[in-house]
């Protein structure tokens, strides 16, 4: 909902990605939270809690499209990512969504620290009973007594967020086992799924796998990925954990989950402090060793007769795997008693369950940079996704548009389509703005059809070497050539237009196509316009490489059509 009334459910990728979910695991669990709402909720401040109904209603709105136009049904619904909670919207929520025959949909809060919302809980019966789980970012494997005091489901609702390496595998084995055994958390989400953007934008490769080159094809099933096989593959959702789990003498930690049926999982972890950092909270320093620990299952377990073993070990590429399936362990005549030699930096599951699989992928393409030469004229009649491959909305939304009022060249363009800024999570610019390429661009040529939508106070860019992204783009810096609907052209070294290089009088208005073309090389650039000079030869020594880009002076409507950029080596 982009604007009032505006009930679009087949924008962005991730109903296609839930439905893909659905697909391979039919019990898998969906949850929403928003990170921004949309800037109409606000009433001009920058606030989703100014009329609480309203924010309710654009959620359980949400929640309700899921169902009707793509049979999901979302399990859990959270507040505001990381930011502030308000105690009456969240008793809204609940009512609101009980209104809607609801009730099945569960609340998690705050999604953020464990307090103030558990203190909060207690102090407040209504809040309490509307709850149902409290979620936790980053916890480092701890929580706190209020948090326990409520009584409610502990989760680690947002964790991980490390490098996909070795060390990045070794945190998620660490954190997936101690986040229940020191925290009694009995979920852990990490963030994020697939490093699916490129990789200089913050947090580059912190998903459980890489897909970082559509263009290529080209993806890589990491370390992680085979880390949570050992915890997922054997167990569902509705399994609980055991009481009898632990920290190791030696360093390193067990679990043990049941479905109550007589199925039991064991997984073992023994992760080193260098070896399974987290990118947060700071790390304490601990000590672990290889030990021979010995296990006795007792109870309707004593009589199990065989457990598989699942194996992985990280560390020196001579004794690294990933996954392997061992001999089983055969428990008959033991007394349900056993003793295993535990290495430093390993992972082992012992299950009754005989369905794991590692399973197999043809190889992948191989790793390309991006095209040098790449263009798109954003001719699609039915897009499939809502925005056109390659190109990485950092602020604003970049669209797949049809002119119904033009027949001819520019049918079928790129629009940027967000009106108002967003209700914000972090520091968003005050400009759209949508990158592409290689971050390794130095000498490139940029040329787009432009369309200002806005008289007077409209204008559009296309840029070159832009060399921030994500949460640092209010920073980001680059070659900015940008025109605007009064007449005006402009030649900035910043997306927020504070360094000017040069400025000038241009033959341009609103609602008209015109092309322009940025040339960069080595330390000089220059603009075209309809490919006429503008301006050539202005010094431009900093940033020396960077994405192209393009984008929008402010929250506006504007179009872009035939874009074109040419690296040049």
């Amino acid at each position: 909902m982009h604007y009032e009334l505006d009930e679009n459910y087949f924008r962005g990728y991730e109903w296609w990605l839930m439905k893909e979910a659905k697909k391979r695991n039919p019990n898998i669990t969906l949850m929403g939270l928003p990170w921004s709402f949309p800037g109409w909720l606000g009433k001009g401040f920058n606030w989703p809690y100014v009329n609480l109904q309203l924010t309710a209603y654009y959620v359980v709105t949400w929640i309700v499209g899921a169902k009707h136009y793509h049979d999901l049904d979302i399990d859990y619904i959270g507040i505001w990512n990381e930011r502030a909670f308000d105690i009456n919207y969240i008793k809204v929520l609940r009512r609101m969504l009980n209104y809607q025959g609801l009730q099945q949909v569960k609340i998690i809060a705050s999604d953020n620290l464990w307090e103030p919302i558990s203190a909060s809980m207690l102090l407040d019966s209504e809040l309490l009973k509307v709850i149902d789980v409290i979620g936790a970012h980053y916890p480092g494997t701890r929580t706190v007594k209020d948090a326990r005091l409520t009584g409610k489901k502990l989760w680690s609702s947002e964790d991980f967020s490390t490098l996909n390496s070795d060390v990045g595998a070794g945190c998620w084995g660490r954190i997936l086992n101690q986040n229940y055994i020191n925290g009694y958390m009995t979920a852990t989400i990490a963030w994020n799924l697939v490093a699916s953007y490129y990789e200089q934008l913050p947090y580059g490769r912190c998903g459980l796998m890489t897909a970082q080159e559509p263009w290529s094809g080209h993806y890589v099933v990491e370390a992680p990925i085979w880390i949570a096989a050992h915890t997922t593959q054997f167990t569902q959702p509705g399994w609980y954990y055991l009481k009898t789990v632990g920290h190791l003498e030696k360093g390193g930690s067990y679990v043990a989950l049941t479905d109550g049926l007589g199925n039991l999982t064991i997984i073992i972890e023994t992760m080193s402090h260098k070896h399974s950092m987290c990118i947060r909270p700071l790390l304490p320093y601990f000590n672990v060793s290889q030990q021979f620990a010995t296990f006795i299952l007792k109870g309707s377990f004593s009589e199990i007769p065989e457990l598989q073993v699942w194996y992985t070990k990280l560390g020196k590429p001579s004794e690294r795997f990933l996954f392997k399936q061992l001999d089983s362990l055969w428990l008959l005549d033991s007394g349900g008693r056993f003793t295993l030699d535990l290495q430093e930096d390993g992972l082992l599951t012992l299950t009754t369950l005989s369905t794991g699989s590692k399973g197999s992928h043809l190889l992948p393409p191989r790793s390309q940079p991006f095209p040098r030469v790449y263009k798109d004229d954003f001719n699609v009649d039915y897009p499939f996704f809502s925005e056109a491959p390659n190109f990485a909305d950092q602020t604003g939304v970049f669209e797949y548009f049809m002119n119904i009022e033009d027949p001819g060249e520019h049918r079928f363009t790129l629009r940027q389509v967000l009106n108002q800024r967003p209700i914000t999570w972090a520091a968003d610019a005050f400009n759209t703005i949508s990158i592409i390429g290689d971050y390794k661009w130095s000498n490139l040529t940029v040329k787009c059809d432009v369309y200002i939508e806005t008289p007077e106070k409209g204008g559009v860019f296309i840029a070159g070497r832009v060399n921030k992204g994500g949460i640092l783009i209010r920073s980001a810096r680059g070659v900015f050539f940008w025109i605007f609907a009064n007449g005006i052209y402009r030649v900035t070294g910043d997306l927020a237009g504070w360094i000017i290089y040069t400025s000038g009088h241009a033959d341009v208005t609103a609602k008209k196509w015109y092309t322009l073309t940025l040339t960069i090389n080595g330390g000089f650039s220059s603009g075209t316009l309809n490919g006429k000079p503008l301006w050539k030869n202005v010094s431009v020594n900093f940033p020396k490489n960077g994405w192209a880009a393009i984008g929008t002076h402010s929250f506006e409507f504007a179009q872009f059509d035939n874009f074109r950029v040419e690296a040049i080596h």
